[in-house]
């Protein structure tokens, strides 16, 4: 059974940086494309960044270019998500989830990680 787990959330003040992990385990794990979503108090569930089965050519949302890089580590089979001058407003649960497919789509992910807890705060 595919299983996603991510980590590396925490505190961090305005203007600091974070780096969330999601390691998935599984058979063919090298051969699905992996998103990161986040999902912030009293708001819709955010889709920020999908990369693909290869790991080149990562997508981002548009509310998410510039402070947001996804990375992937195949033989760690862990997926990155760099964020870097956190605001107030990125605080969320932050969540990876795996596609049946190699390719990137902001639809069709069967397979969610539980979330890491991520509070920007002074």
């Amino acid at each position: 059974q595919l299983q996603l787990v991510e980590s590396g959330g925490g505190l961090v003040q305005p203007g600091g940086s974070l780096r969330l992990s999601c390691v998935i385990s599984a058979f063919f794990l090298n051969d699905r494309a992996i998103g990161w979503f986040r999902r912030a108090p009293g708001r819709e569930p955010e889709a920020i960044s999908c990369i693909p089965a290869s790991g080149f050519g990562a997508q981002y949302a548009n509310s998410a270019k510039g402070r947001f890089t996804t990375t992937r580590d195949k033989a760690k089979n862990t997926v990155y998500l760099q964020i870097q001058g956190l605001e107030p407003e990125d605080t969320a649960v932050y969540y990876c989830a795996a596609r049946d497919y190699q390719l990137c789509d902001w639809t069709d992910y069967d397979y969610w990680g539980q979330g890491t807890h991520v509070t920007v705060s002074s």
